[in-house]
């Protein structure tokens, strides 16, 4: 049973309109069934012709004006609420410190833990609202015992349960997402919003980062943190060519290492780890990236925290499939074996558990443990 934070009464509800389509069908949807909607768009940026424009963004000056006017559509009060301190404090700060930290952040998944069901959230319930309603496709089930859990959208391809992993259950009480419960293409959804009258029908997603107006991660961190030249070695340290920044590197990545020297038996180079220490990026074949635990930190339960060790399904990436893992909360971290292993796992990652559809929690991966053969 699909459920809002309640069903027996309207509820006061504060949507947040990003300016996109998704954010605007949900907001028309909550007003449709009988809820007294205000719509807020968040000024996330000091500066926002420096944010990214033209795509479903949430920070420049053309989303506001685009969310204004769908609110002006579906008949609902609308305001902007500067968070831009908060903002860049709690998603961009972080973001470039755990880059410089060698890790490999999830910049979504902070502004939904921080801003959306934090900050919004909580000057929401102060203002008298009842729920914070947004475009994410994901759902918010009554359990028997009357608390909430969170579940994947019906629509799989749509899902985005990932990035919501980070929210309590005192939060998903007061959450709301519309879209979550139906299985439409994003096509039928720009249908539905052509034929309620919304402009932002045919405005273009994006699935860049929101605050790099350019799209280029690493020369925005070159201007924030600066070049610093380093090595790139191979497995055994022996230098393979030079790097303006390690920072510039995810584990896995294969392309842009700008290596001249190719590899003894041909194949392709990989990233295997970032050392910011001592400025160093080690690569290797692909092979040596096989990952068969992991030990993950800050891990947060949407719903009641497991005291022993479970299998479940791991989501490792927002766009990424499900692996099997078991799983055990430890002195506050926890601890990840891999049914089979798997690549591509970098710290600063986030790791999401499932049972089924159900999202148990999320934590943030602090370290990996390799194959036995493949150990760097």
């Amino acid at each position: 049973m699909t459920d809002t934070p309640q069903r027996t009464r309207p509820l006061r509800v504060l949507a947040a309109m990003s300016g996109g389509v998704d954010s605007a069908v949900a907001a028309a949807r909550a007003a449709e069934a009988g809820h007294d909607v205000t719509g807020v768009h968040l000024a996330l940026s000091a500066n926002p012709q420096s944010f990214r424009t033209g795509a479903r963004g949430c920070c420049t000056i053309e989303d506001s004006r685009d969310a204004r006017r769908a609110a002006d559509v579906i008949g609902i009060p609308f305001y902007v609420w500067d968070l831009a301190d908060r903002f860049r404090e709690d998603v961009v700060e972080d973001f470039v410190a755990e880059y410089e930290a060698g890790r490999t952040p999830n910049p979504c998944l902070r502004c939904n833990e921080k801003i959306k069901f934090a900050a919004l959230l909580d000057k929401a319930l102060a203002l008298g609202f009842d729920a914070v309603c947004t475009g994410h496709y994901a759902q918010v089930v009554l359990a028997q015992d009357g608390t909430r859990e969170l579940h994947r959208a019906s629509d799989m391809a749509k899902d985005q349960s990932y990035v919501l992993g980070v929210l309590d259950e005192r939060q998903l009480a007061h959450a709301m997402f519309p879209l979550g419960d139906t299985v439409t293409t994003k096509d039928e959804i720009r249908a539905e919003a052509e034929r309620r009258g919304l402009a932002v029908a045919k405005k273009p997603d994006s699935h860049d980062i929101c605050f790099i107006a350019d799209g280029d991660t690493q020369g925005f961190l070159a201007r924030r943190l600066g070049k610093a030249e380093g090595d790139i070695v191979d497995e055994s340290g022996t230098k393979l060519g030079t790097h303006e920044g390690a920072y510039g590197f995810t584990i896995g990545q294969r392309k842009g290492l700008r290596i001249g020297t190719p590899a003894a038996d041909g194949k392709p180079r990989y990233v295997l780890d970032i050392s910011p220490v001592d400025n160093t990026v080690t690569v290797g074949p692909a092979a040596a990236l096989d990952v068969t635990a992991l030990t993950a930190v800050k891990p947060r339960w949407c719903g009641t925290a497991p005291t022993a060790p479970a299998t479940y399904t791991a989501q490792l990436r927002a766009h990424g499939g499900e692996t099997e893992v078991t799983a055990a909360p430890v002195d506050g971290e926890l601890r990840v074996t891999f049914t089979e292993p798997v690549r591509g796992v970098a710290p600063g990652q986030a790791i999401v558990l499932y049972d089924g559809t159900r999202v148990v929690g999320s934590a943030t991966i602090a370290s990996t443990t390799r194959a036995p053969a493949a150990a760097v």
